[in-house]
């Protein structure tokens, strides 16, 4: 796909799936709602959407809903007047406004004040809107896509988001599962950042060894791919290796890494207990043990040498 400009890596079903929706939402103007926990790429998919949608061509802009307070956020949106407020020392256009025909995006909708859900209800419904302030009644073309890591059928239930709102924005919903859940999207995703990110840190020739990649594949990703970059990213920093080990990774990954090592047993370790047990259940009586575990009585009895059973 050379003409999105956006790369979504899929290579395992679950991200595929993912990608399946997002080609099928792409050529339609509802609502969006985005949903996964932290670091999976919400923000990304909302923009590799609009990158595959007829919109593509228009404004992409983007509020964080949580970081920023709440009568700021109000003014992102929507706009303001001259004197709407304290500090308001002339108009400005809000994000509805300035969008025109493209995307806005509202990174964790569920952090939206009350007062703030109940306008946004109302946009979702009319598609119309007034600067703070004003009293001019503004159309929307642009499409809204909401993303956040909450519950929000939660929020509902204990009181924090609008139920109505909610399923204004849940008609067409796209959950990101996280990395755990798509095991092979793990290393070719370390490919990716790895080659970016050595390049940015100009070391575009540095590798990663094979027992590296065995680790990052079997950790289990908590922070996403939002971890994986920043620890792909800090391992470049201070390594002068070019080839990056085990050793240059943080702490929790090694340990995890540790910790599936230690819990791994070889299969004649596993052979040898089971023997074992095969024996001491039947009394040591060869033949029968021999016919529980599938193997002739020679077998057996040259397991047993080898391995040292009595």
């Amino acid at each position: 796909m050379s003409d999105i400009r956006i790369e979504w890596l899929a290579h395992d079903a679950a991200s595929e799936r993912v990608l399946e929706l997002a080609r099928k939402v792409a050529d339609t103007s509802t609502t969006v709602l985005i949903t996964g926990e932290s670091g999976t790429g919400k923000d990304q998919l909302a923009r590799w959407i609009h990158e595959l949608s007829a919109r593509r061509d228009a404004p992409y802009l983007k509020i964080d809903c949580a970081s920023l307070p709440q009568e700021l956020v109000e003014s992102e949106l929507f706009g303001h007047e001259r004197g709407a407020f304290t500090g308001a020392v002339e108009r400005k256009l809000g994000r509805l406004e300035m969008a025109g025909s493209g995307t806005i995006v509202l990174d964790e909708v569920a952090a939206l004040s009350p007062a703030t859900q109940s306008k946004l209800l109302r946009v979702l419904e009319e598609r119309r809107f007034e600067r703070l302030g004003g009293t001019e009644t503004l159309a929307i073309d642009a499409r809204l896509i909401a993303l956040t890591n909450a519950n929000l059928a939660r929020s509902v239930a204990a009181g924090r988001f609008r139920e109505d709102l909610f399923f204004r924005l849940s008609v067409l919903t796209i959950r990101v599962p996280s990395l755990r859940e798509r095991p092979a999207d793990v290393l070719p995703l370390v490919d990716h950042l790895l080659g970016r990110m050595a390049t940015v840190h100009g070391r575009p020739d540095t590798s990663l060894s094979e027992q590296a990649r065995k680790m990052l594949a079997a950790y289990d990703w908590p922070g996403n791919v939002r971890e994986l970059k920043n620890a792909i990213e800090r391992a470049l920093v201070f390594t002068n290796n070019p080839a990056l080990g085990i050793e240059d990774f943080p702490e929790n990954i090694r340990a995890a890494d540790s910790d599936a090592a230690a819990r791994l047993r070889s299969l004649e370790e596993i052979e040898r207990e089971t023997i074992q047990a095969t024996l001491e259940a039947t009394h040591y009586k060869i033949t029968r043990a021999a016919g529980i575990l599938g193997i002739s009585r020679k077998t057996l009895l040259d397991k047993r040498k080898k391995y040292g059973l009595r």
